[in-house]
């Protein structure tokens, strides 16, 4: 019995991967076969139009806007509070935190864990790769660029990169 049904599923699976890479020249992980990015972000209570890959790690209080395109291989930890506007691009591989746990660690967890909310603006990119650090605002309509460590707030029409991230310019 358990090989029957593991058969069919790699069947499936097999099927609906070649579908994917015919309709859209694309490979994607095993979950994200079998699941519909716009219906696990209408499952999370995320805004109309956003989209969310299986593969995406959603911790605590997340709120997104809508036509918000959120990529593979994000973290989005709300367990201090995130929001995140609408018609925003969270690009792949994207760590978002809202906590973290240095002062529980170095006090032999005599002390609390850290949490501090973040906000992101609508209409905002978020670079591949880039580390948002817990009690952030970044401003709407920022491009970040990727590989950033964005560790201090970004207002409005900025564009920042680099690690620390620093503001380039306003557009």
């Amino acid at each position: 019995m358990k090989n029957l049904f593991y058969m069919l599923i790699k069947k499936l699976y097999l099927s609906l991967r070649k579908q994917l890479k015919i309709k859209y020249d694309r490979h994607v992980s095993f979950g994200d076969v079998f699941t519909d990015r716009w219906e696990t972000a209408e499952f999370y209570g995320f805004g109309e139009g956003t989209s969310c890959y299986d593969n995406v790690l959603i911790i605590g209080d997340v709120k997104v806007g809508k036509n918000t395109w959120i990529g593979p291989n994000v973290i989005l930890d709300g367990s201090g509070g995130l929001v995140i506007g609408d018609n925003c691009t969270i690009c792949a591989g994207v760590q978002i935190y809202t906590h973290n746990s240095i002062v529980i660690g170095i006090s032999s967890g005599k002390n609390p864990i850290e949490r501090k909310p973040v906000k992101i603006g609508s209409g905002s990119y978020i670079g591949p790769q880039s580390v948002v650090e817990m009690g952030i605002t970044i401003g709407e309509r920022v491009i970040i660029g990727s590989l950033s460590f964005i560790n201090i707030d970004l207002p409005d029409d900025s564009k920042a990169w680099g690690s620390p991230v620093r503001i380039q310019s306003g557009r």
